[in-house]
C-alpha cells in the first residue's frame, strides 16, 4: 500500500501532519473534506493549507500508529517507510526539485533557505478505502519484500508462533553479520598500527563538495607510492541502486551499526560505500568478507 494517501488523510482527519526533520502541514479547522461522490469533487483545490518548517520535529507516534493501523505492518516497518519517504523528500528538496505530497501540496526550497509551498487537488477518497488490519496479519496481506529482506522471511502459515521465531533469527542474523564485520575491521586495522613506515610522507587531502561526503585526492605521491603505504583508506562500494532501494537499504544498515554513506551524482543512481583502512595485501580479504556479509560483490572504486 502506497504511503502518500494515507498521509492525506491523516491530515484531513488530524488537521495537522508533522514531519519529522522537515516540519508541520496545518489545515483550517474550518475545511471539511468530502467523500468522492461526483466528479467535480475530484477536481478540489485544496484550501486553507500552509505549511510551518521545523527541523526540530521528532518522531510521531500517532502517525506511525495511524500508518501501522491501515496498512497492516507492524509500528517499526511503518516507521521504516515514512523515514524512507522523508528520507527522498529532503534529496529532492536539498537538490532543488519540488516534492509533491499527494492530496497536500507541493513543497519547493528556494535560495534562502526556506520553503514554499502551492496545495494540490483533493483525495477525496474515505477512509473506507483504507480499513484497518491487523498487524499481525500483514505478512498475509502483503507478500514479502523483493530484495535482501526475502531471505528471512517465512512463507504464509497459520501458525502464529513461527513469526517470533523469524524475528528472532532475523536479529541473530544481522547481529552474527555486523559482529563478523566488525571482527575484520578490527584485524585491519590492529595490523596496520603494527606496520611502521620507513620514512614519514605527508598526503594533502582535498575535500571535493558533492552529493557524495568527501573523495580523498592525492597531490603529494604518486598513486602507485600512496597504494603501497600501511593504513590507506579504500572506497569499498557496497551497492548501487535507485533512490527508494538506496535510502531503505542504507537505513537498515545504519540501524545495526554499520559506518556507510552515499552519494549520487544524477540524483537517480545512488551509491552506497564504506571507507576502510587497509594495506595493499589485505584488500582481497577484506573484499571477499564484506561481499558475504553484505549477500551482493563488493568491489573498490578505482
Amino acid at each position: 500500500m502506497k504511503l502518500a494517501p494515507l498521509l492525506a488523510q491523516y491530515f484531513y482527519t488530524h488537521k495537522r501532519l508533522d514531519l519529522p526533520g522537515l516540519g508541520s502541514f496545518l489545515l483550517d479547522p474550518s475545511v471539511v473534506i468530502e467523500e468522492e461522490n461526483s466528479k467535480q469533487n475530484k477536481m478540489q483545490l485544496l484550501e486553507g493549507v500552509s505549511f510551518i518548517s521545523d527541523s526540530s520535529i521528532k518522531e510521531v507516534p500517532e502517525l506511525i500508529q495511524f500508518i501501522s493501523s491501515h496498512s497492516g505492518k507492524i509500528k517499526a516497518l511503518a516507521a521504516a517507510d515514512l523515514d524512507s519517504h522523508l528520507g527522498l523528500a529532503m534529496q529532492f528538496l536539498n537538490i532543488g526539485k519540488p516534492f509533491l505530497f499527494d492530496g497536500i501540496g507541493s513543497l519547493s526550497k528556494i535560495r534562502s533557505g526556506e520553503y514554499s509551498f502551492a496545495p494540490t487537488q483533493v483525495l477525496t477518497s474515505s477512509l473506507k478505502d483504507f480499513p484497518l488490519k491487523e498487524t499481525s496479519s500483514s505478512s498475509r496481506a502483503e507478500g514479502p519484500p523483493a530484495d535482501y529482506k526475502a531471505v528471512f522471511y517465512q512463507k504464509k502459515t497459520n501458525n502464529n508462533w513461527k513469526k517470533p521465531l523469524a524475528l528472532l533469527l532475523l536479529i541473530g542474523g544481522l547481529a552474527l553479520a555486523i559482529w563478523g564485520g566488525y571482527t575484520v575491521y578490527k584485524r585491519t586495522t590492529a595490523k596496520n598500527e603494527n606496520i611502521q613506515p620507513a620514512d614519514t610522507l605527508q598526503t594533502e587531502t582535498v575535500l571535493v563538495t558533492d552529493t557524495a561526503k568527501y573523495q580523498k585526492v592525492d597531490t603529494a605521491l604518486p598513486t602507485s607510492t600512496v597504494a603501497s603505504l600501511p593504513g590507506v583508506n579504500y572506497k569499498f562500494i557496497l551497492e548501487t541502486a535507485d533512490a527508494k532501494r538506496a535510502f531503505s537499504r542504507l537505513n537498515k544498515l545504519k540501524i545495526f551499526k554499520w559506518d556507510v554513506n552515499m552519494e549520487t551524482k544524477d540524483s537517480i543512481s545512488f551509491t552506497i560505500y564504506m571507507i576502510l583502512p587497509a594495506s595493499t595485501a589485505d584488500t582481497s580479504r577484506i573484499l571477499d568478507s564484506l561481499s558475504r556479509l553484505n549477500g551482493k560483490r563488493v568491489h573498490i572504486q578505482r
